[in-house]
């Protein structure tokens, strides 16, 4: 059972998510502003937040935004548009999906679920005994880059770079699997930890991103047309 936060100046939808939600065994809360959403979630108890884009007194980016400054709650953002710049924006700010209006409630429970699972497993992963032992670090050099898979540190051309949570998931994911075409299917699954929809912009968008962070390097991600992308170490 997760405590559940839905924030949208629509009562409909807060209903309806509320309502599957409650058929799933959840417990939720409400708040139809931005600034409701920070006060609520700066009180704390919550497992995840749905944040609307399009509210009154405070959007859902900025509400977003401020509540990244106290909390690492995960966070699905809803919208009733789809545009790339509203979910590279989002995906900067740390949310962790992206859902556009109108949605299957039951693929957002499910999404929930994912990322709820993803969330447990990391916090319940132990510790390293290698940790603070850079000899005993899983270590990938190429060109310029330099990656601490061990830390989830990247650096290119000496400089550290900055990514999103997901960022760095996909990344270290095709590392690990380089050189091998990975389908858009695998992909979603294995990163974003649910099965696949048919709707992969969310993976395109991403991948968008993890180019604009590698730079000069961006050229080893590989698009291949009507598969997926592949890391390639020979370019």
């Amino acid at each position: 059972m997760y405590k559940i936060l839905v924030v949208d100046d629509e009562e409909r939808i807060r209903r309806m998510i509320c309502k599957y939600a409650a058929f799933e065994g959840h417990k939720t809360d409400e708040a139809g502003d931005g600034m409701q959403a920070i006060e609520m979630a700066r009180r704390g108890g919550y497992d995840i937040l749905i944040i609307d884009i399009m509210m009154p007194e405070l959007d859902g980016f900025s509400a977003c935004r401020e509540i990244r400054k106290f909390s690492d709650t995960p966070i699905i953002m809803l919208s009733a548009r789809g545009e790339e710049y509203d979910k590279i924006n989002g995906f900067e700010l740390g949310i962790d999906d992206y859902v556009v209006k109108p949605f299957s409630p039951k693929e957002l429970m499910l999404r929930i679920d994912a990322i709820m699972k993803r969330v447990r497993r990391g916090s319940g992963s132990a510790p390293s005994s290698d940790e603070g032992d850079p000899q005993k670090h899983e270590i990938f050099e190429l060109d310029g880059l330099r990656v601490d898979l061990t830390a989830r540190i990247v650096y290119r051309d000496g400089e550290r770079v900055d990514m999103s949570p997901k960022e760095y998931e996909l990344f270290f994911y095709m590392l690990k699997n380089r050189n091998i075409a990975l389908s858009r299917e695998k992909l979603i699954s294995e990163v974003w930890g649910y099965d696949f929809y048919g709707d992969d912009r969310t993976l395109d968008t991403h991948i968008k991103l993890l180019r604009r962070s590698l730079g000069q390097y961006a050229s080893h991600i590989v698009t291949l047309r009507g598969v997926g992308y592949r890391f390639d170490t020979e370019k």
